[in-house]
């Protein structure tokens, strides 16, 4: 038997014991090059350089997802924080929970706006990307370099996500 697994409203306080919410609504506004560009200043800091690693910026194309959607796993990098930054501009959900003991705890999933991204912290437990209703893009951060970097873990039972157009 698997467990609903309602979606929240992302906010900073809600995600803040996972990482940090990427959103240009709350970033420090510089105007440069000659005030033809807005700068969203500083909107995280890559934590990527443990055991010798380096920070690299990738491309992520999430295909949609079939919902209901059962979460069966979790996954966390040990060794360096993660950040997605949509660039599709279609809303998407992040799963993420706390550590129980080595294992993943009980998941929370939150709807993420389409032009809103987030950071996981080292070592948090997420499940990966969820793209909803259309093929997606995103701009990810993450580390590069040598350890072991992910972990993965299967829950016993899954949780299922409704249809967020529903």
């Amino acid at each position: 038997m698997s467990a609903t697994l309602k979606l929240e409203a992302l906010t900073a306080e809600a995600f803040t014991p996972f990482g940090t919410v990427l959103d240009t609504a709350a970033a420090e506004l510089r105007m440069i090059n000659g005030g033809t560009t807005e700068r969203f200043h500083a909107l995280t800091m890559a934590d990527t350089e443990t055991e010798g690693g380096r920070t690299i910026l990738s491309l992520f194309r999430g295909q949609p997802r079939a919902f209901p959607y059962a979460v069966d796993m979790m996954e966390r990098h040990p060794l360096g924080s993660q950040a997605f930054f949509p660039i599709t501009q279609g809303d998407w959900i992040a799963v993420v929970a706390p550590d129980d003991d080595g294992r993943p705890g009980a998941p929370r999933a939150f709807l993420v706006p389409g032009d809103v991204g987030v950071q996981y912290d080292r070592n948090v437990w997420h499940h990966p990307l969820i793209a909803v209703g259309q093929v997606s893009d995103f701009l990810v951060m993450d580390r590069e370099g040598g350890g072991t970097n992910l972990e993965e873990a299967s829950y016993d039972t899954p949780y299922l996500i409704a249809d967020p157009a529903s």
